[in-house]
């Protein structure tokens, strides 16, 4: 391509998908008033209830209006199930339909990415971008801040006792209490953030774009489907996309940022001709770049829920029927308070499945009710639930063409729990959580188990109950993953190997999962993509400590559970 008289019109930077990371790039890229900005997002407006009401995030999930629909192949590790896979289809992307968790991952997290070749993205040097996103409930200290886009607090401040109950069970198991697990220690058990500002969702789309398209150099085009990045040569100089049945091209004098989550971002650098290059030839794809970990190295959290049944009537599914449910939207309608402005995730924590792990790989969302992530079935009676994930998977999975029709979509294959070590991570993980649950802090609460039921006890019954109950924390990642050896997609500035002006910002460059919800990390990850991409110099390093257990080689958490039942509780016992 070489003629300019392609292009309808032109640019400084194109970002294509106005998601968690796009819409901070809008708001970053034109701050300064010196760059035209262009961001292209198939979907449309947020206006909606089922979106602004925290506790309704479960609605749009399943909305066509609001989500792309996706699912993945059969899934051999889940009984060949094909899992749904919501990515917001909204200005705000995901940001705009997810659980709202705020949780930005251990210290660990990001000393493995530059282990795995993210040169720069330690945690001393990410910890000031989450930082300078933050607008937190609780006050600044060296890990939070205030004054920032996002706003983050903890809901209801857990008025349900079960939350509380939950924490001090943790404290009884011995695994202690962190007073900040997006602080100094992740390990341990916490009241949880959610990204929710006076009672409304704050997603990046209400924190960054909707202030930022106030500028007159910024613009937003919906409802376009982005088709390819165009390409002189190796060098991207602008996107083409569809819109109300035209075709539109627009020229890019910088740069193009790919933001369109870990499954379309990948999707489009192949139908541009950029990926490996067999796969691009056998869909009739001209083969512009042969880059083999294009769509490689796929992953995700998988969840499964323990729930108990509860003696007393205070869960949440007491407010279940129509005349509660309306006084809760009522009551969030006119003064945005009560369960409705809550996620409801109000307590969380983090423990190593086993000695010799330097940080937490289980991660607990503890629910007070018992009812399905996604809002489609609720325990009868009274019940509590944790969500429990093994949260460093180490299988991995693919993304790749369905055809080069870029309407169709992509083929999602994650190949969950193929490696054994993460079958018996969750082996371990359901019997840490029943002793948990069997904590003096729970005794007034407690009743039978629902699910999995006391029945399921050996690894075979375990192994059964996670491959046909597990559902995916909505959480892929690593399909462009970040580093410099062959298989890497982009550089530590999140530049596309082999390719000039195109960059790709959001979960997919990942190299491994953080452990925790990924919402907060792929925000950060935009907000330092920022600086790369204007040429800043990066925010200085933290020195802020680390928190590390004492005897993490030869213990599996910091105490001694206080109930004499579990005072010689022997972990090796829980991989028979």
């Amino acid at each position: 391509m070489s003629d300019q008289e392609v292009f309808d019109q032109s640019v400084d930077y194109i970002i294509v998908g106005a998601g968690s990371a796009g819409s901070v790039l809008a708001d970053r890229l034109s701050a300064d008033g010196n760059h035209q900005v262009l961001v292209v997002e198939f979907g449309g407006k947020d206006k909606s209830i089922y979106i602004q009401m925290p506790t309704a995030f479960s609605i749009p999930l399943n909305m066509p209006r609001f989500d792309w629909g996706l699912y993945t192949e059969p899934e051999p590790g889940l009984k060949g199930r094909r899992i749904h896979q919501a990515r917001g289809k909204v200005i705000g992307g995901s940001s705009s339909i997810n659980g709202m968790a705020y949780v930005r991952g251990c210290a660990g997290d990001f000393d493995e990415w530059v282990e795995l070749g993210a040169k720069g993205w330690s945690y001393a040097e990410v910890l000031p971008y989450f930082k300078r996103a933050e607008d937190c409930i609780y006050g600044a200290d060296e890990y939070r801040a205030i004054g920032g886009p996002l706003g983050v607090c903890n809901g209801n401040n857990m008025k349900n006792p079960l939350y509380r109950a939950f924490i001090e069970a943790g404290r009884q198991a011995g695994y202690g209490e962190s007073q900040d697990y997006n602080g100094c220690r992740q390990e341990g058990f916490c009241r949880m953030d959610m990204t929710v500002r006076d009672g409304v969702r704050c997603s990046t789309a209400n924190a960054y774009l909707k202030p930022a398209l106030k500028r007159a150099n910024l613009r937003l085009e919906m409802h376009a489907l982005t088709t390819r990045v165009l390409m002189d040569g190796v060098h991207a100089v602008g996107v083409e996309y569809r819109q109300h049945g035209k075709v539109v091209r627009v020229r890019a004098k910088r740069e193009v940022i790919l933001a369109a989550s870990a499954f379309n971002s990948p999707k489009l650098l192949m139908l541009s001709g950029i990926g490996p290059a067999e796969h691009l030839k056998h869909h009739g794809i001209e083969v512009v770049h042969d880059l083999p970990g294009v769509g490689q190295n796929l992953h995700d959290h998988l969840e499964v829920w323990v729930q108990r049944a509860c003696t007393q009537k205070i869960t949440l599914n007491g407010w279940l029927n129509p005349l509660a449910r309306l006084w809760i939207g009522a009551r969030w309608f006119f003064f945005k308070s009560g369960l409705g402005a809550s996620n409801h995730f109000e307590s969380n924590a983090y423990i190593r499945s086993r000695a010799g792990l330097k940080y937490p790989d289980l991660q607990y969302h503890f629910l007070a009710g018992a009812i399905a992530y996604d809002g489609s079935s609720a325990v009868k009676g009274h019940g509590f639930q944790v969500h429990l994930g093994a949260n460093k998977p180490k299988s991995r999975g693919w993304v790749r063409l369905k055809s080069s029709d870029p309407a169709a979509p992509p083929e999602i294959f994650f190949n969950y729990l193929q490696e054994e070590e993460d079958r018996q991570d969750y082996r371990t993980a359901l019997r840490l959580t029943r002793e948990i649950f069997a904590q003096p802090a729970f005794d007034a609460y407690r009743g039978e188990e629902i699910s999995p039921g006391e029945g399921v006890q050996s690894n075979a019954q375990i192994d059964a109950w996670v491959a046909e109950t597990a559902e995916t924390a909505y959480h892929p990642c690593g399909s462009c993953r970040m580093g410099s050896d062959p298989m890497a997609v982009v550089d530590s500035e999140c530049r596309v190997h082999g390719i000039d002006n195109l960059r790709v910002v959001d979960s997919s460059i990942m190299p491994s999962v953080t452990n925790g919800n990924i919402n907060a990390p792929t925000i950060m990850i935009a907000e330092k993509a920022a600086d790369h991409i204007l040429g800043k110099e990066p925010l200085p390093p933290s020195e802020a400590p680390v928190f590390i257990a004492a005897k993490w080689q030869d213990k599996q958490r910091e105490g001694t559970p206080e109930r004499e039942r579990f005072a010689s509780f022997d972990v090796s016992q829980l991989s028979q």
